[in-house]
């Protein structure tokens, strides 16, 4: 449905922010930069708003994580879209006096869908799977850290070793607050535990259907940096906030359900585990697997992150329960085998619009299910532990070492170039690009400054 003609759901919205007694409704949008934004609407223009939208210019899928505008044709200073609220996901912001929060779909000035739009973008992603009978579900993992500032600059509050309880005390004020604003927002959470960084925990979200599930960790997000400074912290979701601590992943869990909303990814009859549909699934991720690292791990700390030995999945390729691999068949768990057969892709970090790599990985996969893949054999082995000869012999090799690396693999990647379309890749990859370009002439100490607090 288009949201504009949903006037039920318009009238409901309404509704909410007149109990709430809201004043401003913060229309939020995530674009190539990976960077969540917004523009607020006051409440006597909110209906108005919410029909006609609020106006962007065609620059803003030129601007990078910098506030600098890549050199795009079509996207500078002249031209003119439209942001328009989705109804289904008004909240009330628990962190913001009187204020709410709606996710945005970008649109021209006729109402078409902006062809850079990402949520749009992952919107094309689920119809085409649609097509052939499937959905998506998603779940994030996502991991952050939380300082205090001292003298140098931000401090972890805490180096306890992972899944110590010393960390879990250090950081369950915020838990404790961060779980009720977020079961406020209705957003439903599996677990939450301090991590292995230095000031480091992750929280692991329920899955849902993909967009909903983009929608979410957007808002997770937005919550995470509103709640902090409140109780005199920051939260950062950079994916190498510490030099020398690990880094945030954003790990996602896939499934695929058919039109009875069966799980169709298990088979323990089958080879390796999985059904054909998985095994097809997994072949496309790896086959995208260079490109995708383009989309989903975007940034400079990205790739201080996906290194070997740090259980970020730096190798290309794939093994049941082996987190040193990119892709992951994950074991389910007893009695509950149909909702947990997941596949888990690891090389991805918040550095990303989680539009952007959810559409990009239903792209990779929808290829591998269209071509009937098979997947090369599981790697049951820490890939580092082997010797160049024995990877090659197997087929495994290194992720892309830097942006440059990776965006030059997207580029040569026809599958995922036709799903993103013209716009939105080639703006996508030259704001990447001219942000590649600004950290290699920077030192180490400005970009993890830059990054701390800007994800």
């Amino acid at each position: 449905m288009d949201s504009r003609r949903d006037v039920a759901g318009i009238d409901r919205v309404l509704a909410e922010a007149d109990a709430g007694a809201v004043r401003l409704t913060r229309v939020l949008w995530c674009g190539n930069d990976g960077t969540v934004r917004a523009k607020a609407a006051a409440t006597p223009t909110l209906r108005s708003r919410m029909v006609g939208g609020i106006g962007l210019t065609r620059a803003q899928q030129a601007q990078n994580a910098l506030d600098g505008l890549a050199e795009v044709p079509g996207m500078g200073p002249v031209g003119e879209m439209r942001l328009i609220p989705d109804p289904t996901t008004f909240r009330l912001l628990p962190y913001a006096p009187r204020t709410a929060g709606v996710l945005a779909d970008m649109v021209d000035l006729s109402g078409s869908p902006e062809p850079a739009c990402p949520r749009g973008f992952l919107r094309r992603m689920e119809s085409r799977l649609a097509d052939h009978g499937l959905s998506c579900v998603a779940g994030f993992e996502s991991e952050f850290v939380l300082a205090r500032e001292g003298p140098a600059g931000w401090e972890p509050i805490d180096r306890s070793p992972c899944f110590s309880t010393a960390g879990a005390t250090a950081s369950q004020d915020f838990m404790d607050a961060l779980l009720a604003m977020l079961d406020a927002q209705g957003i439903g959470v599996e677990s939450c535990y301090a991590e292995g960084g230095a000031g480091q925990n992750e929280i692991a979200l329920a899955p849902g259907p993909a967009l909903r599930a983009a929608d979410e960790q957007v808002l997770v997000r937005e919550t995470l940096r509103g709640l902090a400074p409140a109780l005199g912290l920051a939260a950062s979701v950079a994916p190498k906030p510490w030099q020398r601590s690990a880094g945030n992943g954003l790990h996602v869990h896939l499934s695929l359900r058919d039109r009875k909303d069966r799980n169709v990814l298990g088979d323990p009859a089958a080879d390796h585990g999985l059904s054909r549909i998985s095994g097809s699934l997994v072949a496309g991720l790896l086959a995208h697997l260079p490109g995708l690292c383009a989309i989903t791990a975007p940034s400079a700390g990205s790739y201080r992150r996906l290194v070997p030995r740090a259980w970020a999945g730096a190798w290309r390729c794939w093994g049941h329960d082996n987190r040193e691999a990119a892709v992951r068949a994950c074991s389910p768990f007893a009695g509950r085998e149909e909702q947990t057969s997941t596949v888990e892709y690891k090389p991805s970090d918040a550095s990303a619009s989680p539009y952007m790599t959810l559409g990009a990985l239903i792209a990779a996969g929808l290829d591998g299910i269209e071509r009937g893949m098979t997947p090369p054999d599981p790697v049951g082995v820490d890939p580092a532990t082997l010797s160049d000869a024995e990877r090659a012999e197997r087929g495994i090799a290194a992720l892309p070492r830097t942006p440059a690396e990776a965006l030059d693999a997207l580029e040569a990647d026809g599958v995922l170039l036709s799903a993103l379309g013209n716009d939105l890749a080639r703006s996508f990859i030259a704001v990447r690009r001219s942000e590649w370009a600004i950290y290699q002439r920077a030192n180490d100490a400005r970009e993890f400054a830059d990054h701390f607090l800007r994800y």
